[in-house]
């Protein structure tokens, strides 16, 4: 997928980066391998509370001006710069979310590999004739729109029901968006945290 198109995917999800007096990302460094680190975490209060971790630790960034700044996810995944890895930070609650719904569908695990993000087989989208999957970064927002869609569609049909939701990890979406060899992912739409979406019956698959 073409990086235009995969940022118009992205568009509207922030993330939460510190910066320093002068508008700089603060990066934590490695002694060992020399390599830099820059944090951005998908809630705000998670930067803040690095912020003030990081002031405790570093008696420089005490002085002021250091802040919790949001920038925008789709110019992030095309960030490449040397020496510096950048690590995406995932609300606590949603790795929780995540493991209980990989427990239901059948696999146990203690973490999760990434930032985790839902979606189900019962919500499609359909703009210009084209069909979307919603990817959503909170449990929550994915719940309400199913919760939403489920209304209207009982409206016209009693016997729908919400479909399972499943879990994937972000970072595997976003390497498989950026290889054109495959298409899997092609038809993902991301929707920002605390949003859910709205739909008709009529653009909903059972």
């Amino acid at each position: 997928m073409p990086a235009e198109k995969l940022e118009e995917r992205l568009a509207g999800v922030p993330v939460y980066a510190l910066s320093n007096s002068e508008e700089e990302f603060v990066l934590v460094s490695g002694v060992s391998t020399k390599k830099s680190l820059g944090l951005l975490c998908f809630k705000k209060e998670d930067a803040e509370a690095l912020l003030e971790q990081m002031k405790s630790m570093d008696p420089g960034m005490r002085k002021g001006g250091s802040k919790v700044v949001a920038v925008a996810l789709n110019k992030v995944v095309q960030l490449q710069v040397a020496n510096v890895a950048l690590r995406l930070v995932p609300e606590s609650t949603q790795i929780k979310n995540a493991l209980r719904e990989r427990e239901r569908a059948g696999f146990s695990n203690d973490s999760f590999p990434g930032v985790p993000v839902f979606q189900s087989r019962s919500l499609v989208l359909r703009s210009q004739n084209k069909s979307y999957r919603p990817v959503f970064f909170r449990k929550e927002d994915l719940e309400q729109s199913l919760l939403r869609a489920s209304r209207d569609q009982n409206q016209l049909n009693p016997a729908f029901r919400p479909g399972d939701i499943q879990v994937a990890v972000f970072e595997d979406i976003i390497k498989g968006m950026k290889d054109t060899s495959t298409s899997n992912w092609d038809d993902v739409v991301f929707i920002p945290p605390g949003f859910d979406v709205s739909t008709d019956p009529t653009q909903l698959q059972q």
